[in-house]
């Protein structure tokens, strides 16, 4: 599969969103900017739907309800869309879930981890995901997408 047209079946995909996001539009907006999550999770389904994509999100702060909902959700999916959070840099447990998925995987960071403090530089998930995308915003899970849809499921990138 290259892409999706609109005679082909609607590929489903989850955009996960972890601790801390559920307070972006107020908390240090100079790094996460002032959207809310609501606001980006709306764009995001929005931006989807143009390309045949249905959307599930979910934010959670526990690392285990993340986990829960990789196992739970992930069969009926082609792809995930992940911004960890601070758990790219401490979850063995969250890598694990995603590894197990056997789904391309995109993980997405609002800022740029690699320009930030250096417990920020390392991602434990970042061996396990397809790709990477840092820095570039809430339109970073719009290029996350565009990965996912354009190349397939199926495909490597």
């Amino acid at each position: 599969m290259s892409s999706i047209d609109s005679g082909a079946a609607r590929l489903h995909v989850l955009v996960m969103h972890g601790p801390n996001l559920n307070t972006l539009g107020k908390r240090e907006p100079g790094i996460y900017g002032r959207l809310t999550l609501a606001q980006i999770n709306e764009r995001i389904v929005s931006y989807a739907a143009a390309s045949n994509c249905e959307i599930t999100t979910f934010q959670s702060n526990h690392e285990g309800a993340l986990v829960d909902f990789l196992q739970q959700e992930s069969a009926e999916s082609a792809g995930i869309v992940i911004n960890p959070g601070g758990l790219a840099h401490t979850s063995v447990v969250l890598r694990d879930a995603i590894a197990g998925t056997g789904k391309p995987v995109i993980e997405v960071h609002l800022s740029n981890i690699y320009a930030r403090e250096p417990f920020r530089h390392t991602s434990l998930l970042s061996s396990v995901c397809r790709g990477q995308i840092t820095g570039l915003g809430w339109r970073g899970y719009l290029y996350a997408l565009d990965a996912l849809i354009t190349k397939g499921a199926d495909s490597p990138i």
